[in-house]
């Protein structure tokens, strides 16, 4: 459990993110937690890189509402001080925080709260004598410090450890996991680290968070990108939901566009996806251009339009409701949708 959110298990997997605020300008890093609430963010996780961070995190934990973990790296008293600042998890590695004796320190006090901690190697910090030893950061290179890692507070008698192997090449990131899943059974953190901007970064994401995903490697993930941590979110469930494995908010099926197409979906489709950004409900929008596959993929949607020569055809769970004019499609599709989205909502909340 971090917090009230069960990992592994049969549980759902779940979708986590990172604040890019300062960690001590309260004001701005709370507002940004709140939008990742919004967004569907789980779990949110915060560097805390120095003591002013540290201090930080109590006035943060009062102000939100999902778990947060801390980032720390090399100082147990930046642990120590988070988990008395009520944080739910924290995420190191306890052979880089000092002598056995200060990791002994930062276990007994998660013990005490029953926080977990996530084990993070990642091929861009990895321990010198394994670089050394296999020339490269290599899967074998990663696989190895994890166990370190893990051995260490197994020794001290804690298991409430998660784990996570990334690179940023899916090939490493993905051989890794299957290497680690041979030898332990916790759960696993899954995500390709420095992916990249908007764009390549969640493609590079989808590839290798589809694979680990459909072999049952990820019970949390984060989508590593350089852009607004909504986007990792939105990202994040987008993957989910193409593997069946969760579903929220609107997933707009739309056609590619070819010669047949008669109304304009290139402006409709991107401005349709953006107004309903904000709704949570799982509802399924299927936007087509014309008459041949349109039908069909409207039927099947909660809310469907197929287009001819300046009109759409509107459907509303398999039924044809009404003819729509083009310059109506866009205001006729938000309403609708909408309407359909508010009983949802409530069931949500």
């Amino acid at each position: 459990m971090v917090g009230s959110v069960p990992i592994g298990g049969g549980a759902p997997v779940v979708v986590q993110s990172m604040t890019k605020t300062l960690t001590d300008q309260v004001g701005r890093t709370v507002a940004q937690v709140k939008r990742l609430e919004r967004a569907g963010c789980e779990i949110v996780r915060l560097a805390v890189p120095d003591e002013r961070s540290a201090e930080a995190l109590k006035a943060i934990r009062k102000r939100i509402t999902i778990p947060v973990i801390a980032d720390i790296h090399f100082d147990h008293r930046l642990a120590l001080a988070a988990l008395r600042a009520g944080v739910d998890g924290l995420r190191l590695n306890p052979g880089t925080i000092g002598s056995k004796e200060k990791v002994r320190e930062v276990v007994r006090a998660c013990r005490q709260q029953r926080v977990p901690i996530r084990i993070g190697v990642n091929s861009g910090s990895l321990e010198k004598n394994l670089l050394a030893k296999y020339g490269e950061a290599s899967p074998e290179a990663m696989v190895e410090s994890a166990l370190g890692h893990i051995r260490l507070l197994e020794d001290l008698g804690f298991d409430l450890i998660k784990v996570s192997l990334k690179a940023s090449d899916v090939g490493r990131t993905v051989a890794a996991y299957r290497l680690l899943a041979e030898k332990v059974d916790y759960p696993f953190h899954a995500g390709i680290t420095e992916a990249g901007s908007l764009f390549s970064g969640t493609v590079k994401s989808a590839v290798g968070l589809g694979i680990l995903l459909s072999e049952g490697l990820a019970d949390t993930v984060r989508v590593s990108l350089t852009a607004p941590p909504e986007e990792e979110v939105r990202a994040a469930y987008l993957i989910l939901e193409s593997l069946g494995l969760r579903s929220r908010g609107v997933n707009i099926v739309s056609c590619p566009i070819c010669g047949r197409a008669e109304v304009d979906m290139m402006k409709i489709v991107p401005e349709v996806e953006k107004r309903l950004a904000a709704i949570r409900a799982p509802l399924k929008v299927a936007l087509m251009g014309c008459m041949v596959n349109g039908p069909g993929e409207a039927r099947e949607a909660d809310i469907g339009v197929a287009c001819g020569r300046g009109v759409g055809i509107l459907f509303k769970k398999g039924r044809l409701v009404r003819r729509i004019e083009e310059r109506r499609i866009i205001p006729e599709i938000i309403r609708e949708v909408k309407k359909m989205a508010q009983g949802k909502e409530r069931q949500i909340k």
